[in-house]
């Protein structure tokens, strides 16, 4: 239901995607620690310093946001981003399920890569397709 209320709101204009509460802050996904105890302690840095404007460009459908994030949420990009093997597999389904005519094989492959028994397990599989399903919800994409 409250998904509903999301996509009327967005719909009619009345909140942004940034204001729903679905969406978490993009700092909630940048560890405490500094980037100094990275092996690419210069990479940290700077996908820390992108990643506030990558989150608002994947949350506005923009698929190679989307890629990164997906991927920073599954590998911590030299420790920059908070690993959560369970988001980086939802963004990877919402990029497949968005109807995109930019995704490619590689897009599928990481599916089987991220979101595989090797990575997670059927709870976490399962609990990645909820996610990516509100996500999609949220961003208007009907299956």
């Amino acid at each position: 239901m409250s998904q509903l209320i999301a996509a009327v709101l967005l719909a009619c204009g009345c909140v942004s995607l940034a204001e729903v509460a679905d969406w978490p802050p993009a700092d909630s996904y940048v560890p405490k620690i500094g980037c100094r105890q990275s092996d690419a302690a210069e990479r940290c840095e700077q996908i820390r310093a992108d990643w506030t404007g990558l989150y608002a460009d994947a949350i506005a459908g923009r698929i190679e946001s989307q890629r990164k994030i997906s991927f920073c949420l599954s590998t911590g990009c030299n420790e920059g981003i908070v690993v959560e093997p369970v988001l980086g597999c939802a963004w990877r389904q919402v990029i497949a399920a968005s109807h995109n005519p930019e995704i490619n094989d590689t897009d599928r492959t990481n599916i089987d890569r991220y979101c595989g028994p090797r990575v997670l397990d059927d709870a976490g599989r399962k609990a990645a397709g909820d996610q990516s399903q509100a996500w999609l919800a949220l961003l208007g994409v009907t299956p």
